[in-house]
């Protein structure tokens, strides 16, 4: 009954990693390839976290 109330992990982390891969594209672009790539990493990770969680909801 209450369920509306919990919050979706899933949806925050969703969110980050839209923030992480827009941060990756801006330091490519820039040239700062290694910033992009550590960023991509940092968004990879988020991915792998995301699908874990999904993959648990099912």
């Amino acid at each position: 009954m209450f369920s509306i109330f919990k919050s979706n992990p899933t949806k925050k982390l969703h969110k980050i990693y839209g923030i992480k891969l827009e941060e990756a594209m801006l330091a490519q672009r820039k040239g700062d390839i290694h910033s992009y790539s550590s960023l991509t990493a940092e968004a990879e990770e988020i991915w792998n976290q995301i699908q874990q969680l999904e993959s648990n909801q099912k």
